[in-house]
């Protein structure tokens, strides 16, 4: 009854002792009182039952103890509380931008560059809560794979869907950021961020790189660039008409203009040559770009007395109101 209840003046309840004190005394007052009328004998009574008056007559007294506990509890101020918090989110916009160029068919990660940049991109949406995600993939031309969205689970089957092969072959790094800006420039989010990832040198589309993070830059946009590739050669597969060919091809990456456009929107650049570097990179980045959150407590007070209250007066009134009129007693006779 009590345990979701706390009460303002938990040392008036002490007074409920009164209550078998009370009960101690009508007992006593009731064995010593004497009666009204005295008769010789009550043999001629054994045969009348008693009526209702003659049972109830306890109940002004159990009324009034009633009563009095009610009063006690009011006076004490039970209450009861309800808590929660109030949770403010400044969220992140993220347009990830994916190289899935034929360069990216590399295997000097495993099981070759572009696998395992999905799976790293996938731990990473794993890893938000409340932030809007797209992705963009790009190799001769740029297009939107998925918009900006919380919707996680969508975001990550169309991520699962990629494969080289599904454009032109190329690599036009500057379309690729201007379609990424193009998904942010909009939004009305306190952060906007883009993660190009890429292991060529800019050589398709009509929009160079360093104007396109120009044009990230007046928008507030700040770009992450990810070089991918070991140093000097790597082994690319290649189909031939006896089987699956290996052939060793050098791993060449912008790093200058990849470093600019990073630095010019206040990014940064970052260089991976295997899958643990790649991951390190992008768990740096998460930690940089972490949702703002802010969480209120609050703890609102409900006073309850005001029902403990109504019932011990109405109790005390009703009392009052029995032991006067139908359960009225004679008074004594010396």
């Amino acid at each position: 009854m009590f345990s979701d209840i706390t009460f303002a003046y938990p040392w008036v309840l002490y007074s409920l002792i009164i209550l078998p004190i009370m009960f101690i005394w009508y007992w006593f007052r009731g064995r010593k009182k004497e009666p009204s009328i005295n008769y010789s004998s009550l043999k001629i009574f054994k045969s009348v039952s008693p009526n209702w008056k003659e049972r109830l007559r306890h109940l002004p007294f159990i009324l009034r103890c009633i009563a009095v506990g009610l009063l006690i509890v009011a006076l004490a101020r039970p209450q009861s509380f309800s808590s929660g918090e109030n949770l403010y989110t400044e969220g992140i916009d993220i347009a990830m931008v994916l190289d899935i160029s034929g360069s990216m068919l590399a295997e000097d990660f495993k099981p070759n560059r572009l696998d395992a940049a999905k799976n790293v991109i996938d731990e990473f949406i794993r890893g938000r809560s409340s932030d809007r995600i797209g992705l963009v993939i790009f190799s001769r031309e740029a297009f939107t794979q998925c918009p900006l969205t919380i919707d996680y689970s969508v975001l990550r089957n169309l991520l699962k869907d990629i494969k080289s092969g599904m454009i032109e072959d190329g690599t036009a790094i500057g379309n690729a950021i201007a379609n990424g800006v193009n998904r942010l420039k909009d939004s009305k989010a306190k952060s906007r961020i883009i993660i190009l990832l890429t292991d060529g040198i800019n050589n398709a589309g009509e929009v160079n790189p360093v104007s396109a993070a120009q044009i990230a830059k007046t928008f507030g946009i700040r770009i992450y660039t990810i070089g991918v590739g070991t140093r000097g050669e790597a082994p690319y597969p290649i189909q031939t008409p006896f089987g699956l060919k290996y052939q060793m091809v050098p791993v060449e990456i912008d790093e200058a203009v990849l470093k600019e456009i990073a630095s010019s929107t206040n990014g940064q650049y970052y260089r991976a040559t295997n899958n643990k570097t790649l991951q390190q990179i992008y768990a740096q980045i998460d930690k940089m770009e972490k949702t703002r959150v802010e969480v209120t407590s609050y703890r609102n007070a409900m006073e309850l007395f005001y029902s403990w209250l109504i019932g011990g007066l109405a109790l005390l009134f009703l009392e009052i109101g029995l032991s006067r009129t139908v359960l009225r007693r004679l008074p004594s006779v010396n």
